[in-house]
């Protein structure tokens, strides 16, 4: 899993690539928290373009990505959604908590 940020004012983009799957999942989110933490943004645009997998764990990353956002008075948006990630995310019913484009 490999992830590349771009700070813009006080909104973070965070570019995803690689498997998103139980094995990184932890680690992801603790590297998110972490940079959320540091640049304090306002909005966190989550772009997943570059994924090539990812399981149900890959929920519990935009949801605790959410999360944090809110605790920041922020928001979160997830972008660039492969169709195999959407097929994942549509089953859950994410887009009724998280902006999905």
């Amino acid at each position: 899993m490999e992830l590349r940020t771009k700070l813009a004012e006080r909104t973070m983009t965070v570019r995803l690539s690689g498997e998103l799957d139980h094995h990184g999942a932890k680690g992801l989110m603790d590297r998110l928290d972490a940079l959320m933490e540091q640049n304090l943004p306002v909005k966190t645009i989550l772009d997943l373009e570059g994924l090539t997998f990812m399981d149900s764990s890959g929920i519990a990353v935009i949801l605790r990505a959410k999360r944090r956002m809110e605790a920041l008075g922020g928001n979160l948006i997830v972008v660039n959604i492969p169709k195999q990630a959407a097929r994942v995310l549509d089953t859950a019913g994410l887009s009724r908590y998280v902006k999905l484009i």
